[in-house]
């Protein structure tokens, strides 16, 4: 797996028992329910599609594709989108989701 970025790393230098407290949370919420680990990651780049995070969708297109998505399942996550967000948001949701899965 490849490391986290720079400013992650840093952050869990700077306050390791706050990030720390966020994968506990995000760990707990994904064992808390049904909903399978492949299935959480693409509702997770769903969610930072819709907020605009490059690096969300980066690090879910990574999860996703670690817990079994395809690349074809991670892009027409994103597509599904395109009537809620918009064209705009999808095509760069897609540009960056693109970074992991042609690299």
């Amino acid at each position: 797996m490849t490391k986290p970025p720079k400013h992650y790393q840093k952050l869990a230098q700077q306050f390791p028992a706050f990030l720390e407290a966020v994968e506990q949370l995000g760990q707990v919420s994904r064992q808390s329910g049904p909903v399978d680990e492949k299935t959480a990651q693409l509702l997770q780049l769903a969610a930072s599609a819709a907020i605009r995070s490059e690096g969300g969708v980066h690090s879910h297109t990574k999860r996703a594709i670690k817990a079994g998505a395809s690349p074809e399942e991670v892009r027409h996550s994103l597509i599904l989108l395109t009537s809620t967000l918009g064209f705009p948001t999808i095509m760069a949701a897609l540009s960056w989701s693109n970074d992991i899965l042609e690299d």
